[in-house]
């Protein structure tokens, strides 16, 4: 009878830490959940040039707001497409993706960057800095640099490819500027990470090579002339070393991730690349050796763009996320989706519906190396193409989830919150906490009178800010008093303090 007794007892474990490990699973409590938002060409924000300050202002709420509504975490602002500034710079020119002219600043005047960083906070969202490396001018045909643009004090820097200007990826000089306006960011921004997209040497343009036969014969750093390929990949481990070690030497905290096209190598070329047939990829065509970054610790997180479904023929979207998470070295992994392809008009019945991107995000969650989401781009946000904002939010982010901390990035742990005070009032409560040290937002956790305070359990989540303070307003069915309240706090380097619930009695 003992033993009978003691196997059930057994086997009602193992069934309820099955139940828990699938409900983490399905709703992890840590999982990056992201939007890039596109500034050039004005894909996302601003939505036109020559807006006034108000109506930029009013558009970033509305993205953030939303972002928040689709119960995300994150978002990754692009902040200089053409070696220009959405942000107040002395190094570079104001965008024209503002204005539209370069060069001019807003008006009435506010700083872009420093407004869009208050107002994720508010949010309880993180923001990822996304710049481009190397292209200068968009558009050598239309587009007109401004007097201080480097295209005009440094000449002598820029190449002419197709219908761009980008810099010269050989010249020493050239990397120590992008260096020097990333240093600048991370000085002055409150920012979490610095991202580079997939633009380094710049896509291949039919029947043209690119022009950069001066800089291989002034700096050939020691590659014979059959070897140019390799001195490219080196022009750009030089800069992402380069960059990785001026980050870090400022603020530890602030990571450094990259957005690879989705296909390192094909294994028809290379027995270690994925078994796909892609046209184009990172090593041999953008010169950008992703694997050997991830290797020698260089950046914090790849976030490779898998635009593609699941079973397509040339590229998988199932063996690229499989690769990626098989040659990761350490790094940590998030994968680059594109709620823009669903259309019901699609050539491609894979997105035609929502589902494709639900049945990728359930595949990246049985995948333990990868730790979440980024989607392209913001304009989904508002467009909700055939509803996979409800499809999301009923299968995959019922709940909030917090952002991972990076195992590359050394642990800033955060002192639990100060003071902890509640207010009851017939309608409303009022909660008030104060800092504690390394604070930078702070988790509100909510669940019945009765039960216990599991901070796990995602479900409990109530928001996520950077005020000290919360307001909950009372109704019918949410009465106050059937709740209790904890929070805690989460440090930059986003670890969690433990919980101290409110009202609780010392």
């Amino acid at each position: 009878m003992k033993q009978q007794f003691f196997i059930r007892i057994f086997a009602l474990v193992l069934l309820a830490s099955m139940a828990i490990s699938t409900f983490s699973q399905t709703y992890p409590k840590r999982e990056m959940r992201a939007f890039w938002i596109a500034t050039v060409e004005n894909i996302d924000w601003p939505s036109a040039k020559g807006l006034t300050t108000d109506q930029q202002k009013a558009e970033m709420i509305e993205l953030l707001d939303q972002v928040k509504a689709w119960n995300m975490n994150a978002v990754v602002f692009q902040i200089r497409p053409d070696a220009d500034a959405l942000y107040d710079s002395k190094l570079e020119p104001w965008s024209e993706w503002l204005s539209g002219k370069q060069g001019v600043a807003p008006d009435p005047y506010y700083d872009p960057l420093a407004f869009t960083v208050a107002e994720c906070r508010k949010r309880g969202l993180d923001i990822h800095v996304w710049l481009n490396p190397y292209r200068a001018v968009q558009n050598v045909e239309k587009s007109v640099p401004a007097p201080n643009h480097v295209a005009n004090t440094h000449p002598e820097w820029m190449l002419t490819y197709g219908k761009k200007r980008y810099f010269d990826p050989g010249i020493p000089e050239v990397r120590n500027h992008v260096a020097h306006v990333v240093s600048d960011l991370v000085r002055r921004y409150d920012i979490d990470a610095i991202h580079f997209d997939d633009y380094f040497y710049p896509y291949r343009e039919a029947n043209q090579e690119f022009p950069d036969q001066n800089s291989f014969a002034a700096y050939s750093n020691g590659f014979a002339s059959d070897k140019k390929d390799d001195w490219r990949r080196n022009n750009v481990d030089l800069i992402i070393k380069q960059l990785h070690d001026s980050i870090k030497s400022i603020r530890p905290t602030v990571e450094f991730g990259i957005s690879p096209f989705g296909v390192w190598k094909n294994n028809s070329t290379d027995p270690a690349g994925s078994a796909t047939k892609a046209g184009v990829t990172n090593y041999d065509d953008l010169y950008a050796d992703i694997l050997l970054w991830q290797k020698e610790g260089w950046i914090d997180y790849v976030t490779p763009q898998l635009y593609w479904y699941i079973g397509k023929t040339v590229a998988d979207y199932a063996i690229l996320a499989d690769w990626w998470s098989k040659n990761t070295y350490g790094c940590q992994l998030y994968i680059g989706q594109a709620p823009f392809l669903i259309n019901e008009k699609s050539l491609e019945p894979a997105w035609q519906t929502p589902d494709e991107i639900i049945k990728q995000i359930k595949l990246n969650r049985s995948i333990p190396a990868i730790s979440g989401s980024v989607f392209f781009s913001a304009k989904s946000l508002k467009k909700n193409p055939l509803g996979i904002k409800e499809n999301l939010l009923q299968e995959m982010y019922k709940y909030p989830a917090l952002t991972p901390p990076n195992p590359r990035v050394e642990a800033v742990p955060p002192a639990t919150p100060l003071n902890p005070k509640i207010h009851k009032k017939r309608k409303k409560i009022e909660l008030s906490w104060e800092n504690g040290e390394n604070s930078r937002m702070f988790v509100i956790y909510k669940t019945g009178k009765k039960s216990s305070m599991n901070i796990e359990n995602p479900e409990n989540i109530y928001t996520v800010t950077s005020d000290k303070s919360l307001v909950i307003e009372s109704n019918k069915k949410t009465k106050t008093s059937r709740f209790k309240y904890a929070v805690t706090a989460i440090s930059p380097s986003h670890h969690e303090s433990a919980a101290v619930i409110f009202g609780a009695k010392k």
